[in-house]
């Protein structure tokens, strides 16, 4: 459980209704030369994929690359989250960037038999790639109460917004509070964050959707300029386990 800073809490028992679980990403390369097995979660490296699946391809033909796999039975409970199964993002190794370009797989049945030739992936499907290289990933379950860059947090301090209730603060409760309410890292549910603004905004038909996972740039991830990249999902399509709409987003400064 967060502890809240002593100005917010008057506020600490309404904010208690924003109250999300969300599942932090600890991503750490890999030494060169290593390879993470085909169903362990990574960023980058090769994917499980069952013996007679089609390796995804963009419109031009050209393989995709495998950005993001998630197995979830190495997570903690997420509620409403598959508490099994594989989650995959591949995009085009030099279209990702239009967004345009991209594909959401899930695999919920691992016990089929997996392809292991992949040396059709050769090193320069990789050179734009904004994963510079295989990460082994970790998982902490946390808390959160807000994100100020996330649409659906619209908490208002007493008659004033989250940026008039920032502005009337000192300076080191301004601080806390911009911790306290970002919503940065890389994760799996929780609030999101946007360098521009929340894409749900311009769909209200999106504006419930799930953030599934975040991807934030540090040393050895960029998207653009210190970008950060999401998938979403419809509330009901997650239920279903149904990833075919799941969407694929990133913004920078």
């Amino acid at each position: 459980m967060m502890n809240f800073p002593e100005f917010l809490s008057p506020y600490q028992a309404d904010l208690e209704k924003y109250k999300m679980e969300t599942v932090l990403i600890n991503a750490t390369p890999i030494a060169n030369g290593e390879s993470l097995s085909i169903t362990q979660s990574k960023f980058l490296g090769l994917p499980f994929l069952p013996v007679g699946m089609d390796y995804p391809e963009d419109s031009k033909g050209t393989p995709m690359i495998l950005l993001a796999q998630i197995n979830f039975s190495e997570l903690p409970s997420l509620p409403e989250y598959p508490s099994e199964g594989i989650l995959q993002l591949f995009v085009s190794p030099d279209d990702w960037y239009d967004m345009e370009e991209y594909a959401v797989l899930y695999h919920e049945n691992l016990t089929q038999e997996p392809q292991k030739d992949f040396s059709f992936l050769t090193d320069d499907f990789y050179l734009d790639s904004p994963i510079l290289s295989e990460h082994a990933l970790q998982f902490e379950k946390s808390v959160e109460y807000g994100g100020v860059a996330d649409e659906r947090f619209d908490y208002m301090f007493g008659e004033q917004d989250y940026w008039d209730f920032e502005e009337s603060l000192a300076e080191e409760e301004a601080k806390q509070l911009g911790t306290f309410f970002t919503s940065g890292g890389s994760k799996v549910g929780g609030y999101a964050y946007f360098t521009q603004q929340d894409v749900r905004s311009y769909s209200p038909y999106k504006k419930n959707d799930l953030l599934l996972l975040q991807i934030d740039s540090d040393e050895k991830i960029m998207f653009g300029d210190s970008g950060v990249a999401n998938v979403f999902i419809n509330p009901d399509d997650l239920k279903k386990k149904d990833f075919s709409k799941a969407y694929f987003y990133w913004d920078c400064y």
